[in-house]
């Protein structure tokens, strides 16, 4: 299965589409918490494994949706540093199915250029297998120069982790740095979304109504929406419905969105965040983040 499928639209779908995509506002970032793979895989009396492949192919679905209606970044939460203390026998699996996701998807270099997909993976990718994190690192750097749809894949992930390393990385590379220039937004920027908006739109699927670690940082201005159905299961109804609500609740939103931005501003402005010190340590630690995708990408 392809990782942006070639999915077929009836007509009252690509009439669906249409009013959706011409309505009040779309959101520019959606992220998905993909829940219910396992209870899938029970219902359907198969093995979890299968569960979760199913949940890809449906993340496939979802984005050939999100680049037909214009939707230019899609997180989605695949593999939490929590998954680790399942059995191993599940662990395993969910390695070995990622090994063969990242592998099918430097075949298709081609067809992501042509729809313009880059993949971006966060999370402390150091706990992964090295022959993972080879794959993980060829496929960010294949896909660097893409730039329709950025597609970040969480995957040894939780926001407690990414908070804590954004500290570490100030701490590791901040030599030149003054007590002054440490600031909310200077954390903000070492978190494993630097270079991504925060999310106008979270979805999390199998009645679930929690956070689960993720992004927590990013949320405090995003649309909320939760719906019953298991994640290999959803449709493009489901997904349109999560649009429409959107669509609704953003507009109470934008002068709280306008009070953020102006408080970003005007926090930037008072803790030096555009001092020289400051931007160059933020270099730093660009160079500091590709020479280690070029490092694991390399290694054997």
């Amino acid at each position: 299965m392809s990782w942006v499928s070639d999915y077929k639209y009836t007509w009252l779908q690509t009439v669906a589409m249409h009013v959706i995509k011409n309505g009040f506002r779309l959101p520019n970032h959606i992220a998905f918490v993909m829940d219910g793979n396992r209870r899938y895989a029970n219902s359907q009396q198969i093995r979890k494994i299968e569960g979760h492949s199913k949940g890809f192919d449906k993340l496939a679905d979802c984005l050939r949706w999100c680049l037909d209606i214009g939707i230019r970044e899609v997180t989605t939460f695949a593999f939490s540093i929590e998954n680790f203390k399942r059995s191993k026998e599940e662990v395993n699996g969910l390695l070995d199915l990622a090994r063969e996701k990242f592998s099918k998807l430097l075949q298709e270099g081609p067809k992501l250029r042509e729809h313009g997909v880059r993949i971006r993976v966060i999370g402390n990718i150091a706990l992964l297998p090295e022959d993972l994190q080879n794959l993980i690192a060829q496929t960010m750097l294949e896909t660097e120069t893409n730039n329709k749809l950025f597609l970040n894949v969480a995957f040894s992930y939780t926001s407690r982790d990414e908070i804590t390393h954004s500290v570490e990385q100030v701490l590791r590379h901040g030599d030149g740095l003054q007590q002054g220039d440490i600031s909310e937004r200077l954390l903000e920027e070492c978190l494993y979304s630097r270079h991504s908006p925060p999310p106008d739109l979270l979805f999390r699927t199998s009645g679930e109504t929690r956070i689960s670690d993720f992004l927590m940082w990013q949320l405090n201005s995003t649309v909320l929406y939760f719906t019953k159905i298991l994640w290999p299961e959803i449709t493009i109804w489901n997904f349109l419905a999560g649009i429409f609500t959107y669509q609704r609740d953003s507009q109470h939103m934008v002068s709280f969105k306008k009070h953020e931005r102006l408080k970003r501003a005007i926090s930037s402005r008072s803790s030096n965040f555009y001092t020289d010190r400051v931007q160059r340590f933020l270099h730093r630690l660009d160079v500091y983040k590709r020479n280690m995708l070029l490092k694991w990408s390399t290694a054997q």
